[in-house]
């Protein structure tokens, strides 16, 4: 481990917030060659994780700045010295190629991609063919079922997150021995939390009047999946495609059809085509947030305070009993 002795105490990182300490930082101690566990995440889901099961002993960094969307991400040249620099980095695999490459062709020890921590499926759009999208040559048929082989979204779900926790967890152990017992303990403490969010999920979602709800795109497959829902999106599992005009009228056919009362759209991108559609199906409109990123508009601090401002939203919308 990297021991040059320039240190970020843990109250200030946490009064700063995951994230806040990115990659870009005018101070290079925030990016790796301290006497800690130096971490670099790709981006808060990754972050939160690493900052919960690291605790005292890590030093965690993430290559996404808060408010950025993580799907646009680009490596500089300064970012990939850095991931050089760390003592392991942090990664989900498919959902940022800028990040999956860098981490390629670093040196870096301990690459963990927390694809391999869990099972991820294709969900697509939420498993419909829409009218005009027909006509795609055979292979870009096979590119586009290629890119949405697997969806990324992953930490949307409690259980599959705490799959990742638990093998994040176990790299921690192996990479960190001195520091093993804590990574342990800390691990333990964050599955049984997620447990938790996973219960009132569970609970709070079980009896409502439509199990149906418009998203402004596809990030919430495996929520919908967990907790018996539909996700509709309007756009794919990109947030920056645009719906054929085919779609929004199965969109604006659906809402009445199924008594759906509100399209969600989120803090990091265009609301443009949510509100759009909204307006025109007369329907609500409220933020469901796909937790990318914590930004001064997000509803919660962290992670589990957004879930619980997602699951108050869904609830409302759904018309929960």
């Amino acid at each position: 481990m990297n021991v040059r002795r320039r240190l970020i105490p843990a109250a200030l990182a946490s009064a700063l917030g995951l994230g806040a300490l990115t990659a870009c930082s005018s101070d290079s101690a925030a990016s790796g060659n301290t006497d800690k566990f130096d971490v670099v995440a790709s981006f808060y889901p990754m972050a939160f994780l690493a900052e919960q099961i690291g605790g005292d002993h890590a030093n965690v960094t993430s290559l996404t700045e808060p408010g950025q969307e993580p799907h646009d991400l680009e490596i500089s040249t300064r970012q990939r010295a850095q991931l050089e620099e760390a003592d392991a980095a942090l990664y989900l695999k498919g959902l940022q190629p800028a990040v999956d490459e860098a981490v390629g062709q670093t040196g870096i020890k301990t690459k963990i991609d927390a694809a391999t921590l869990t099972h991820l499926e294709d969900h697509g759009t939420g498993g419909h063919t829409h009218e005009g999208e027909e006509g795609h040559s055979e292979e870009e048929g096979h590119a586009e079922e290629e890119e949405h082989a697997r969806d990324p979204h992953v930490w949307l779900d409690p259980v599959k997150y705490a799959e990742i926790a638990q093998g994040v967890g176990k790299a921690f152990e192996k990479a960190d021995p001195d520091h093993a017992a804590d990574y342990k303990k800390n691990t333990a403490a964050l599955v049984k939390k997620l447990n938790g969010l996973n219960g009132d999920f569970e609970n709070g979602l079980k009896n409502t009047k439509t199990k149906v709800f418009f998203t402004n795109h596809a990030a919430f497959g495996y929520l919908a999946e967990r907790y018996g829902l539909t996700q509709e999106a309007i756009s794919g599992i990109d947030p920056e495609s645009e719906p054929s005009g085919a779609r929004v009228r199965e969109l604006q056919q659906e809402a009445k059809a199924d008594g759906v009362t509100t399209v969600f759209y989120e803090t990091l991108v265009s609301d443009k085509t949510a509100k759009t559609l909204a307006r025109d199906a007369n329907l609500k409109t409220d933020v469901l947030d796909p937790l990318e990123g914590i930004t001064d508009k997000s509803r919660g601090d962290d992670y589990f305070q957004v879930m619980e401002s997602n699951l108050k939203a869904l609830q409302t919308a759904l018309g929960a009993k």
